[in-house]
């Protein structure tokens, strides 16, 4: 091969590696939230989010990878860059938005509380959470909720790493009532807590969009993304993965 072909063969190579190197994303979700991220028998992750993920990436032909994430973790983890995106179930808050940058949203959900079947709780404000001991997964705008409202109004407050905790603890008699995203917690009830526990009542004025959490400034990323979730909702496969889960429509 001519010394010129070869040059430009190289160089080819070269802009083609750079080019599957900007395509791989790295995806972090919690895979302790069911149903939207959860780990399976064989240590695989799953669930709604885990799905929308691998969507969207087919959508912008991008190669990715999901991976396990503490929730404590994941806004200090894609600050330092190791992953690229988080699709976790994660609120689009005024304080997150000072650290990150959001997609718009891909969900929509209210807050609820559940409580255990004989409750005599009759109502979710804060004046009937009154001497009660109210639970929720820590660093949550469901915990911001009830640090800011319910525990003002003289609740004791115990926040947790993880949902499931939360939940077992309100299974074992060990706190009056749980707050949580409403299809989180309605799921859990149809499974785990039949048995035990009821919906009380949606937290009226707590609905907030969940959104993919991207590191500030990474607007072309940011970008294709907005434009997959468009894409999805638009050919009817986010339809089909919501329908996954839930008999209604989350948008």
């Amino acid at each position: 091969m001519k010394p010129v072909l070869i040059a430009a063969a190289v160089a080819l190579l070269g802009l083609t590696q750079m080019a599957s190197a900007q395509e791989a994303i790295r995806i972090a979700t919690e895979g302790a939230y069911p149903p939207f991220n959860f780990v399976q028998p064989d240590g695989s992750l799953a669930g709604l989010d885990v799905d929308m993920a691998n969507a969207l990436c087919a959508e912008m032909k991008a190669e990715c990878t999901i991976v396990a994430q503490d929730w404590d973790g994941m806004i200090p983890g894609l600050m330092g860059k190791k992953f690229d995106a988080v699709i976790a179930s994660m609120s689009i808050t005024e304080e997150r938005k000072k650290q990150v940058d959001f997609t718009d949203k891909y969900y929509t959900t209210p807050l609820a509380v559940a409580v255990p079947k004989d409750s005599d709780l009759k109502g979710v404000t804060a004046a009937d959470m009154e001497g009660k001991t109210v639970g929720a997964q820590a660093a949550t705008t469901q915990a911001n909720y009830a640090d800011d409202v319910y525990a003002k109004g003289g609740a004791d407050v115990k926040l947790y790493p993880t949902q499931d905790e939360a939940a077992a603890d309100m299974q074992n008699g060990r706190v009056d009532a749980l707050i949580s995203d409403k299809f989180v917690v309605v799921d859990w009830l149809n499974k785990d807590g039949k048995d035990c526990c009821r919906l009380l009542g949606d937290v009226p004025g707590t609905e907030t969009e969940a959104g993919i959490a991207i590191r500030k400034g990474d607007d072309a990323l940011r970008e294709r993304f907005n434009k997959a979730i468009k894409a999805i909702v638009a050919n009817g496969t986010y339809g089909k993965i919501v329908a996954k889960y839930f008999p209604f429509d989350i948008y």
